[in-house]
């Protein structure tokens, strides 16, 4: 019966981690667009950084490519 038990452990571990690397490389893909982002609308610096931050924020309120 142990053996199942760690089995399940692992696989619930192995689901934590993937989802939290799905959730890290979503985080870059969205600071990366903002980037580009704030660039193509002149922005520079402080403001940049920002406005990435804002997109990156934005996903995370409402979570999906769709918005």
């Amino acid at each position: 019966m142990s053996s199942m038990k760690d089995r399940e452990e692992g696989f619930e571990r192995k689901f934590a981690f993937d989802e939290e690397l799905r959730f890290k490389a979503a985080a870059r893909r969205n600071k990366a667009l903002g980037l580009w982002a704030a660039e193509k609308l002149g922005k520079s610096g402080a403001d940049a950084e920002a406005y990435a931050k804002e997109v990156v924020v934005s996903d995370i309120e409402e979570a999906g490519d769709d918005d």
